[in-house]
């Protein structure tokens, strides 16, 4: 019997048998690859699965090795720490202990100086008494005998130092006014010690300064009248009279005693400074004057007038204060310099100790750090 049915469509006939079998082997097909994507799909679902089960057991295990790691780290930083106070703290305990322990043996030795000094100063002045007494008459009389050769030997002796004077001043208004004339007065001349004669840039003589120079214990009043004496005699226009011992009108360093300038040794210079100016402004001014006896009475006039006194005071006092200023700029600042050096020294040394309280903890892994190691030489430690 043929296996066969006929389209109710078109009439063709179809084997049923050949349908089924394709309809059937269709249905596998269709049910195999079902089931191979479901495989597929498995599969992929446990692959990714267990890839992820194993990158997060390694990935836990990277994380607890890195925190038990800085958990170590942090420990080592705090005993580091711990240690570093303890080192500190014993550094100190021991730097005041030396200092007091010093303090006590100094004081110990003061007690004991001063005994032994007493008792030595006892057993010396009973065992001398007898000796002083025998020599102190042989002392009177030779003492006697030395005031003698010192009251024959001072006339010398004044006349010396006044010469050193009268030179060292010689000296310093050469050096100060090269274009001047300066001439010493020689010995047993009558007159002052020193003539200078100012002179213009073109070496027109502008005038004659006169100086004495003294060295003595007293002021004597008579020296102002003799050097006027001078002046007059030399026909001089300004006497100056140097020296160590001022009167009451030249306290100040500077002053004007009977028409005479008295000046003390450290103004000798700011005194001849203003002293030549106003010769020289006088002298320009006489160039184009006929009565030249006015005009020196002028000179004379303004010169031990209050005007020139006081612009020389004014001057003197402008040149101590800048001195006194600068003395005491020097100082402040060599006491700035000073803090600052022993500031300096105290943080290359705290430095220096730090670095090698961490090498002497740390070893051969702490790095050698730059411009210390020549600080570690000079200063004798001994490195790890």
């Amino acid at each position: 019997m043929a296996n066969t049915i006929s389209c109710p469509k078109c009439g063709s006939q179809i084997e049923v048998t050949e349908a089924l079998k394709h309809q059937i082997e269709d249905e596998v097909l269709v049910a195999e690859k079902t089931k191979h994507q479901e495989d597929l799909v498995r599969v992929r679902k446990e692959s990714e699965e267990k890839a992820r089960k194993e990158l997060e057991e390694k990935t836990g295990l990277e994380i607890l090795d890195l925190k038990k790691t800085l958990t170590e780290n942090e420990q080592k930083i705090t005993e580091f720490r711990k240690r570093e106070l303890e080192f500190r703290e014993e550094r100190r305990r021991i730097e005041d202990e030396k200092k007091e322990l010093e303090l006590t043996v100094q004081k110990r030795v003061d007690e004991e100086r001063k005994k032994v000094e007493e008792s030595v100063s006892v057993r010396e002045a009973e065992k001398n008494r007898l000796v002083v007494a025998e020599y102190e008459e042989k002392l009177k009389s030779m003492q006697r005998s030395l005031e003698d050769a010192q009251r024959k030997a001072q006339q010398g002796s004044q006349q010396t130092q006044g010469e050193v004077l009268e030179l060292d001043l010689e000296e310093n208004l050469r050096s100060s006014f090269a274009q001047d004339v300066i001439e010493p007065v020689g010995k047993g001349v009558k007159g002052a010690d020193i003539r200078q004669i100012v002179k213009s840039q073109s070496g027109v003589v502008c005038g004659v300064i006169l100086w004495e120079s003294k060295r003595t214990k007293d002021w004597h009043d008579d020296w102002t009248q003799k050097l006027k004496d001078d002046l007059r005699a030399e026909g001089a226009n300004v006497p100056v009279i140097v020296s160590e011992i001022l009167p009451k009108e030249a306290q100040k360093g500077m002053g004007i005693k009977d028409g005479v300038w008295v000046v003390s040794f450290s103004l000798v210079i700011p005194l001849a400074m203003l002293l030549r100016r106003n010769l020289l402004e006088v002298a320009y001014h006489k160039m184009g004057a006929v009565d030249r006896s006015k005009k020196s009475e002028q000179l004379y006039e303004y010169v031990t007038g209050h005007e020139f006194i006081q612009q020389v005071e004014a001057t003197l006092e402008v040149y101590r204060e800048m001195q006194e200023n600068l003395n005491r700029e020097k100082t402040a600042y060599e006491k700035i310099w000073k803090a600052r050096e022993f500031q300096i020294k105290r943080l290359l040394n705290s430095t220096a100790s730090i670095c090698g309280s961490m090498q002497g903890l740390i070893g051969s892994s702490m790095p050698q750090i730059k411009g210390l190691e020549l600080l570690e030489l000079t200063s004798g430690k001994t490195r790890i």
